[in-house]
């Protein structure tokens, strides 16, 4: 007989895909051993194992999970009936309120590419795809000319976005004199001023 899901499964499976994000971001992921994310989760080394069968099942939920996270956070701030910088503007936004408290996940989510089968590269990639696509869609609106294909700079400019984003965790700090909202402005309008430049 199957055995049957209990009520908090996606609760439990949250929680250790957070303590694991931690564990992997301060041991590494191929030092991070399953015992050492059971204890760290609180549940046993063969409830952990009844969720995830290897530490690469582990990675690569965590990656999956936060990516989708991120995508339907982005969706739901989209508002397409505001102009084009106001709307670029807050997806700015809904990428670092999305990243706060999400440090570890997003180092796994960086630094886990190697760890990966082919098959599951390629499931992450779709889902990068698809959020890249979200802000690229709005830039090439600001800009026309970014998709020239003489000189082709969508792309440039739109991962250029992205690595402002990305990168954050390795300065901001909540409480200090910059808010993420300050930051989510300010790169939106380094962005839009170079976008909106380009020939």
């Amino acid at each position: 007989m199957a055995r049957t899901r209990a009520d908090d499964f996606e609760d439990k499976q949250r929680h250790i895909l957070i303590q694991a994000a931690s564990v992997f971001a301060e041991q590494g992921m191929e030092k991070a051993s399953m015992s050492a994310i059971a204890t760290a989760s609180g549940v046993s080394k063969s409830l952990l194992y009844h969720y995830y069968p290897n530490k690469d099942a582990l990675i690569f939920e965590i990656i999956r999970s936060h990516l989708e996270d991120l995508d339907r956070d982005i969706e739901k701030a989209d508002q397409p009936d505001l102009d084009t910088e106001n709307r670029l503007k807050h997806l700015v936004r809904a990428v670092l309120e999305n990243y706060k408290d999400a440090d570890d996940l997003h180092k796994v989510q960086l630094n886990a590419g190697p760890l990966l089968s082919d098959e599951q590269k390629s499931e992450i990639t779709a889902l990068e795809r698809r959020i890249v696509r979200r802000f690229s869609t709005i830039l090439k609106e600001i800009n026309p000319n970014l998709e020239n294909p003489e000189k082709p700079l969508l792309m440039p400019v739109t991962m250029s976005l992205f690595g402002m984003m990305n990168w954050v965790y390795m300065w901001f700090r909540d409480g200090g004199p910059v808010t993420r909202e300050n930051y989510a402005d300010l790169a939106t309008q380094l962005i839009l001023e170079g976008a909106k430049s380009v020939k």
